[in-house]
């Protein structure tokens, strides 16, 4: 990532954290839809160190392909960020993610991705800001049960991706395991009302159930469900996965035929189906 946003720190107003990041931006002066794209939880055998690894090459298909501003970055204690793992700090960098995408002139209105973990976080802050037009998540977990079998396992195995920097992370064990417990993707997709969201999910994820697609589908009401046969979980990595999510990406609203024009005063200057 060759960029980087701040977060204050939920837990401290005077600590800010420092988030890896990077911008991609369609060719020519015009506000067109502002993309905020996550990444997933670690998953082995690299850990946090290649986590949204891949990600600014998406992040650059997209602004080409679709014409939209698209901003990725690595959530605290991944890639290069600072911090360390937590729901709550997670909320807060994609919450400041999309007020950087917000801030921008060139930007008309608000879409989120999210892969994974990245993809449940996405509905959930999504529900909570009227700015987000729609959602799309890759392989999104529907509930963290999984985690929550055994919390003290899943903190051994959050520790070994390496998303702690520091070593007395988390300084609350009981705060941070209710965090997992109360964290409710169901019912914020549910709170999305009209507003569209594409669920993609691989038809032969490991990671997370198929039957998580189904159960987000049936919360928002009218989601766009697609699961892409014989896929696993990294669908990122799918070319169907990818063109899917760019075609209903650009079927919102038809951002290339409809991106008006901005002055230059205004410019931001920067250095269930089967596929």
């Amino acid at each position: 990532m060759d960029d980087h946003i701040e977060v204050t720190n939920g837990d401290s107003a005077a600590e800010t954290i420092r988030l890896a990041a990077h911008w991609a931006h369609p060719a020519g002066a015009r506000r067109v839809p502002g993309v905020v794209l996550s990444h997933g939880f670690p998953q082995p055998p690299r850990g946090r160190i290649a986590s949204g690894l891949t990600f600014p090459g998406l992040a650059d298909r997209i602004a080409k392909e679709v014409g939209c501003h698209v901003l990725t970055f690595n959530f605290r204690g991944t890639g290069g960020s600072d911090g360390d793992f937590s729901i709550s700090g997670w909320m807060a960098d994609l919450r400041a993610a999309i007020d950087q995408v917000a801030a921008r002139p060139d930007v008309s209105e608000i879409w989120l991705i999210g892969a994974g973990f990245g993809g449940s976080i996405s509905i959930c802050c999504a529900a909570e800001d009227s700015r987000v037009r729609g959602v799309a998540t890759l392989a999104a977990h529907s509930n963290l049960n999984d985690w929550l079998r055994d919390p003290a396992r899943f903190l051994t195995h959050a520790r070994r991706m390496g998303v702690f920097r520091s070593a007395d992370a988390p300084s609350d064990i009981a705060s941070w395991t209710r965090e997992i417990k109360e964290f409710a993707p169901l019912a914020a997709a549910s709170k999305l009302g009209d507003r569209p969201l594409l669920i993609l999910h691989g038809s032969d994820d490991t990671v997370v159930a198929p039957t998580d697609a189904i159960e987000l589908s049936e919360a928002h009401g009218s989601a766009d469900i697609r699961f892409v046969f014989h896929a696993g979980h990294r669908l990122r990595h799918d070319p169907r996965a990818v063109a899917t999510l760019l075609g209903w990406l650009d079927r919102q609203g038809g951002p290339l035929l409809e991106a008006a024009p901005i002055e230059p005063s205004e410019l931001v200057t920067e250095q269930q189906t089967f596929l």
